[in-house]
């Protein structure tokens, strides 16, 4: 049987192409990261018995904020299970990492969301490249068909929210990270049709959603045939702004397009916007984001470690694929932020953060919705990077 690989965790090749002297400024100690975090999932399971509602973030009182299935943020836990297992390989991370992957099942027939890269494809993805489970495949093949329903061709994107303030077609730049689960439909199935949607909306997304200075809107509002209506936000402080995660969405996401397609383009808009934020001027000196590059109130804003730790993951990835000088900045960025990430002003001590791992995250502070709070997402993609900075030294 052929090993499936997620895309996602492709990285020996570029990791390969890594100098020895980056390696040697390792300063994590990664198995002591990890430890750490399996005694603090191993309490965040005692307090979530109920696989009904996933773990997302933390209340304004301080209690748990946990969401149901339909929830875009439903795949991120299990998804972090199978990394602990994947790094410990102890049973009791494989059968909790299944059990919360099967939690999200039937979310493989929403129709009624593009969040199912997120939603089904993380945890689905890493459990199968473990296991070889076929109800994992299955799921996944099913998503894909489900994302794809999304695509309309007269317009040429996955419409992203059924409505905007009454645009029907929105499209956020977030969207970029699902299409690495229709590229590998595609692969898996034979099926044109998924890659072709994939591409389709890369495209117009390079076309659409950047400005000169290659950061990106939010929100993209297009009508029926195509044409934009409009460009604004809804988590960032202005239309005109840089929403940190916004930017951090885009990069890996374009990075992981152009590991699917080898085409130069996607490599290029990647570096644009990788060379963007680690050069923004508003870029603090331990390399985590302020919430909006463009926050009214900088320094006194507050910082998004999940934009870090996603920025940070995707770095490790794109510096294999850049020339040697680029592939020298950005993995010295990736590695200050997953230092900085590490360390006790964002990294949550054993009892702390209601077990989540990340400190200072925000999820939508125009919305007054998740801000300066742990939330989940930081949590995967904190031992995502942790685990591709490990594999530097393999």
């Amino acid at each position: 049987m052929r090993k499936f690989i997620p895309g996602f965790l492709i990285f020996t090749a570029f990791l390969m192409a890594l100098s020895s002297d980056l390696i040697a400024q390792k300063k994590i100690n990664v198995k002591k990261q990890f430890e750490l975090a399996e005694k603090q999932y191993a309490l965040m399971l005692k307090t979530h018995p109920d696989t009904d509602k996933t773990p997302q973030s933390v209340n304004p009182d301080g209690s748990l904020r946990d969401m149901p299935t339909t929830w875009w943020c439903s795949g991120f836990f299990g998804g972090s299970l199978w990394q602990l297992y994947e790094y410990s390989k102890k049973p009791q991370w494989k059968d909790a990492a299944h059990l919360w992957t099967m939690a999200i099942q039937k979310e493989q027939y929403n129709k009624g969301t593009h969040d199912l890269g997120f939603m089904v494809y993380i945890p689905f993805g890493r459990g199968y490249q473990m296991t070889a489970n076929p109800l994992y495949k299955k799921a996944m093949l099913n998503g894909a068909e489900s994302l794809s329903t999304r695509f309309d061709p007269k317009v040429g994107v996955i419409k992203s929210w059924n409505n905007f303030k009454g645009h029907k077609y929105p499209v956020i730049i977030d969207n970029l990270m699902n299409l690495d689960f229709l590229f590998w439909a595609s692969r898996e199935t034979g099926i044109k049709k998924y890659h072709d949607i994939a591409v389709t909306h890369a495209d117009n997304t390079i076309k659409n959603h950047f400005r000169p200075d290659n950061s990106s809107y939010h929100v993209v509002l297009y009508g029926p045939d195509g044409k934009l209506d409009g460009r604004v936000t809804h988590q960032g402080a202005a239309d005109e702004s840089a929403w940190s995660r916004g930017q951090a969405w885009s990069l890996y996401g374009y990075t992981s397009i152009y590991r699917d397609t080898k085409d130069g383009k996607y490599l290029d808009q990647a570096i644009k916007i990788a060379d963007f934020f680690i050069n923004h001027p508003n870029l603090p000196a331990d390399k985590i984001p302020y919430w909006d590059f463009n926050a009214p109130n900088i320094p006194n804003e507050e910082r998004d470690a999940s934009a870090a730790a996603i920025v940070s993951s995707a770095l490790f990835e794109l510096a294999g694929y850049a020339d040697k000088d680029r592939k020298s900045k950005y993995t010295s960025m990736a590695i200050k932020m997953l230092e900085s990430l590490s360390s006790p002003a964002y990294r949550a001590k054993l009892g702390e953060n209601n077990n989540f791992l990340l400190k200072h995250s925000v999820g939508h502070k125009p919305g007054k919705s998740e801000i300066d709070v742990p939330i989940i997402y930081a949590d995967y993609y904190y031992l995502e990077a942790l685990m591709r900075y490990d594999k530097l030294r393999k």
